[in-house]
């Protein structure tokens, strides 16, 4: 069980968190897709960020299986996301914007 407490009208309840579907990330109840700028095309999985991140100079660390990560050389960045994709969340994918402006942005999907 997992969700939001809410105090409206002195009365305090449990929102309960919605599952967001693969690729997408549910914040202020609209749902979110991370989007590769220069294709156009809407990240749907690891393997197609994965793809993305290493044209970009990224380098995938596997030293922690719960964990998706990269790190790019020259840099103190770091990318750490969830091993499992129905966990990508909006803070995730707004992590990857700001550490790559050009390349990716969050869409209301």
């Amino acid at each position: 069980m997992s969700g939001v407490w809410v105090f409206k009208n002195g009365v305090v309840r449990l929102v309960e968190k919605q599952q967001a579907t693969a690729g997408t990330a549910v914040a202020g109840g609209r749902r979110k897709a991370l989007v590769h700028t220069p294709s156009g095309q809407v990240v749907s999985s690891y393997a197609a960020l994965e793809a993305r991140l290493t044209a970009l100079g990224w380098e995938r660390y596997y030293e922690d299986p719960s964990l998706f990560q990269f790190h790019k050389r020259g840099s103190l960045d770091l990318i750490s996301l969830p091993a499992d994709f129905s966990a990508f969340s909006s803070v995730h994918m707004y992590d990857i914007v700001v550490k790559n402006r050009d390349s990716f942005r969050v869409v209301d999907a």
